[in-house]
């Protein structure tokens, strides 16, 4: 399995991975609306030998605070979920950012990574904190007190 940058070629077979991974076309729908508003950052993908997708990740930038991501959406084939495919692609990410990066999802699962739910407790948020957390390359001091706003797509 390769870790690798999306190309356009691959936008297809995200999009099918998404809407397999999540049994629904919306987060699809919003990776493509998230490129054509220049709001992606980065994509990675994880392809098999045969290069098959199967898993995907991208930071997308944000729009307050300035030089913070979302990392949004994750997704891992349906045949290859639990297999750590995702939190592959996670190290990867992190291992490269250069900004704060906050997730929305399962506290427990995101800890694993280095993401904070208390690091999180003072951001606004138009989404519920108890499932908004913080990943910082280096913190200091303080949990960061930011509003955060999130790229027109996400639709908040």
């Amino acid at each position: 399995m390769t870790i690798r940058p999306a190309t356009a070629s691959d936008y297809g077979p995200i999009a099918r991975l998404l809407e397999a991974a999540f049994a629904r076309p919306d987060e699809a729908r919003l990776v493509e609306a998230l490129r054509l508003g220049k709001a992606m950052a980065r994509e990675w993908v994880l392809a098999n030998d045969k290069e098959e997708i199967r898993a995907y990740l991208a930071l997308v930038h944000m729009v307050e605070p300035r030089g913070w991501y979302a990392l949004a959406p994750v997704a891992v084939a349906p045949g290859s979920q639990g297999l750590g495919l995702g939190g592959r692609l996670i190290h990867a990410a992190l291992d490269v950012v250069e900004g704060p990066v906050v997730v929305l999802g399962d506290p427990d699962y995101y800890t694993r990574f280095g993401f904070s739910v208390g690091r999180a407790a003072n951001l606004v948020s138009p989404y519920p904190l108890d499932v908004t957390a913080l990943y910082e390359p280096a913190p200091t001091g303080s949990p960061p007190l930011a509003r955060l706003v999130y790229a027109t797509p996400f639709g908040a």
